[in-house]
């Protein structure tokens, strides 16, 4: 396996050239990182936006601000996102082996791949990786916020929370283990009406409730999947923000829902690899 997914989306969804991309970056986590250090708990799983950043990379970097004492120590992150130009039955790895960005390579965990290839949800498709930009765009910030890491990408279709968990418990590990799950809210309703729903969304998922529809978000399918595995593990939620386009870059008439959210160890429950 010697291919490498190009960067899809850059100069759209996030700027093309790597100095520019690196200080716009390093700019939305400074300007979050006051209110993350005033957090003391770290997170093992985090729930973020994926518009282009001139949208919702405010809201972005609220959750991924808060990876910074584990800079180093965070060494294998489990990336989730929704499918949205190629329809996939299950979980799909991309068949690579590795994904840049302008930033650079980031190698595919060849070790977590072997892990859950077996199960019958988790499937291969280059194809819907291809375009994606659910999970491209996080990348970006977890190459400026952590050392050194390898990834485990999965375009997420049609999948029931059981089936989502189930991978995210074969991989759970320890606290060298990330998961973060790619996800806006509501789409293209007026901005009254997309507040409303989107704070009762945020409402379940911070009652660990996994039956979010993909009215509510468009990764419904992975996100549900974390809350189920967040109840099993009793990961505590904590909301860092919650906007719309309207609220950053965008029309009020139709908006889309942003949100971040840290799921964090019970205190005293110590993570362990397993």
């Amino acid at each position: 396996m010697d291919t490498v997914r190009p960067p899809a989306v850059a100069g759209a969804f996030y700027p093309g050239e790597a100095s520019v991309l690196r200080h716009d970056v390093t700019a939305l986590l400074g300007q979050a990182r006051p209110e993350a250090e005033a957090r003391t708990a770290t997170p093992k799983a985090l729930i973020v936006p994926h518009a282009g950043y001139v949208y919702s990379g405010a809201i972005a970097a609220q959750a991924y601000a808060r990876l910074a004492p584990l800079r180093t120590s965070i060494r294998r992150v489990i990336l989730l996102g929704p499918v949205h130009r190629v329809p996939v039955r299950g979980l799909a790895l991309p068949g690579v082996a590795a994904f840049d960005t302008p930033l650079g390579r980031i190698a595919i965990d060849q070790e977590a791949v072997a892990i859950i290839a077996h199960l019958p949800q988790v499937v291969v498709s280059r194809a819907a990786h291809a375009q994606e930009h659910s999970l491209e765009v996080q990348l970006p910030f977890l190459q400026v916020v952590l050392v050194d890491f390898k990834l485990v990408p999965l375009a997420v279709g049609d999948a029931t929370p059981a089936q989502v968990a189930e991978v995210l418990e074969a991989l759970w590990g320890g606290p060298e283990t990330l998961i973060v799950i790619s996800s806006d809210l509501s789409h293209f309703l007026p901005y009254d009406s997309a507040q409303a729903l989107d704070q009762g969304t945020v409402q379940n998922m911070m009652q660990l409730n996994s039956s979010i529809t993909h009215h509510q978000a468009c990764g419904a399918a992975p996100v549900n999947g974390l809350l189920q595995a967040a109840r099993q593990h009793h990961l505590q939620p904590e909301l860092l923000g919650l906007c719309n386009s309207g609220d950053t870059a965008g029309d009020k008439s139709r908006v889309v829902g942003y949100a971040a959210l840290a799921f964090r160890p019970e205190p005293g429950n110590v993570q362990v690899a397993h």
